[in-house]
């Protein structure tokens, strides 16, 4: 019993990295005169409902987003909790968060302020509260359109694209 859970768990952790791939170039069809829109634009934090369902009963977390900053020197990763005990390792200040660009070929660190320290948020969480963090992206490597990874410490999404 034990042992179907766990191959259950793992194969759902293989199907939530494995189908998110792009759907660039997907449009819907639309009447004449009017411009077709790529779904992903319809709903920025898109995931199959496989990967949601994942990341919601073995991290209590959803509704992530990637944002690039106007100055582009930063890059905003935020989600929404639903399970406060299981997103706890999320907001864990032992686990150091990496954003990896593969296209770019970089990883990117939260960096730490004199005065105000890591740019994320650590306290306990709670449910139905967003929670964000900030990767320095000096010299701009990281552009809108890039799919990214987020790790944080065993946690990991794969494919997000950069807003």
């Amino acid at each position: 019993m034990v042992r179907s859970a766990t191959k259950m768990l793992l194969l759902a952790g293989v199907l939530a990295g494995g189908i998110c791939a792009s759907q660039a170039g997907a449009q819907s069809a639309t009447p004449a005169g009017q411009h077709a829109v790529p779904s992903r634009h319809a709903q920025p934090d898109y995931l199959p409902l496989r990967a949601k369902m994942y990341y919601q009963g073995a991290w209590g977390v959803d509704s992530f987003r990637v944002k690039y900053t106007e100055s582009g020197e930063i890059i905003r990763f935020s989600y929404r909790v639903v399970d406060p005990e299981k997103a706890a390792a999320l907001n864990d200040k032992k686990s150091e968060p990496t954003l990896i660009d593969p296209r770019a070929g970089v990883s990117l660190v939260v960096p730490e302020v004199s005065n105000v320290g890591k740019m994320r948020q650590t306290s306990t969480p709670k449910a139905g509260m967003t929670y964000w963090m900030a990767f320095s992206n000096s010299g701009r490597p990281v552009k809108r359109g890039d799919r990214v990874d987020v790790l944080i410490g065993k946690f990991r999404v794969t494919g997000l694209e950069v807003e």
